[in-house]
């Protein structure tokens, strides 16, 4: 059974790095060790590591857009307007809104282009 990381575990966790050698022209991926006599081949899923560190940039980027909605729900959820006073707080809560929403528009426009897709490297059977 695989371990499925909390969030916060996700994002403080250090991975495994393993230094190999990656054939450009077939895909070969070797990271060859002494032998001690005990070794058993099993297959494994690797990412390479820069395609790790630009998912774990987009896991913050992530976070704090939803920490920055998360005030706006709060505040939403928690208000309750004087009487009379709802179409104050309503109008009040939706520029508030509108800023959030821009700003995360103007973030995601600064950060540019997406990362490439993840690419699955095949291995021989």
């Amino acid at each position: 059974m695989r371990h499925i990381a909390a969030k916060t575990e996700i994002a403080s966790a250090a991975p495994l790095i393993v230094e190999a050698s990656h054939c450009i022209g077939c895909g070969r991926i070797e990271a060859p060790q002494p032998c001690v006599g005990v070794c058993e081949d099993r297959k494994v899923r690797l990412v390479d590591a820069a395609d790790h560190e630009a998912a774990l940039a987009l896991l913050h980027e992530a976070e704090e857009r939803a920490a920055a909605l998360e005030g706006l729900v709060r505040r939403l959820a928690r208000t309750r307007p004087r009487a009379g006073a709802w179409e104050q707080s309503y109008r009040a809560l939706q520029e508030e809104a509108q800023r959030a929403l821009t700003a995360l528009s103007l973030a995601r426009s600064d950060r540019g282009a997406q990362p490439a897709a993840p690419r699955e490297i095949e291995a021989e059977p």
